[in-house]
């Protein structure tokens, strides 16, 4: 990707997480980081801190946060959410969340100086960023 950032909206009905996905890779995106993310959903599925509880709850969520990285091998992402009782919640990001009325991303490209991939951590039993200085 050339530019310094991508920008883009993601419309009603469309999956969050395979949304961010499908924009870097059309851009060709190989290094990143969310750095903004206005909007809301209507449907969310998250994953808690232990690594395998999956939350899910159809209702109407503004975004409070979103932020995460990007690399060659995938992307790892975190939500913050708010519901209509200002009641927060928030975990990693898995496909099921979908958009309400929009959701306005920046992703920062970060390819110019860094490479980025993930590899298996024995420590975490997860693979994890490895980050490379150009």
């Amino acid at each position: 990707m050339k530019n310094n950032y991508l920008v883009f909206r993601l419309l009603p009905g469309e999956d969050l997480y395979e949304g961010i996905i499908k924009k870097a890779v059309e851009q060709h995106l190989k290094a990143g980081a969310l750095i903004s993310a206005v909007g809301c959903v209507k449907e969310i599925c998250i994953r808690s801190a232990d690594g395998h509880t999956v939350y899910r709850e159809v209702n109407d969520f503004e975004v409070t946060a979103l932020s995460g990285s990007i690399s060659e091998d995938g992307v790892h992402i975190h939500i913050q959410l708010c519901d209509k009782d200002m009641r927060c919640l928030g975990g990693h990001l898995l496909t099921g969340t979908t958009v309400n009325t929009t959701m306005e991303i920046v992703i920062l490209n970060l390819e110019n100086e860094y490479r980025l991939s993930r590899e298996f951590d024995d420590n975490t039993g997860y693979d994890e960023l490895v980050v490379t200085k150009k």
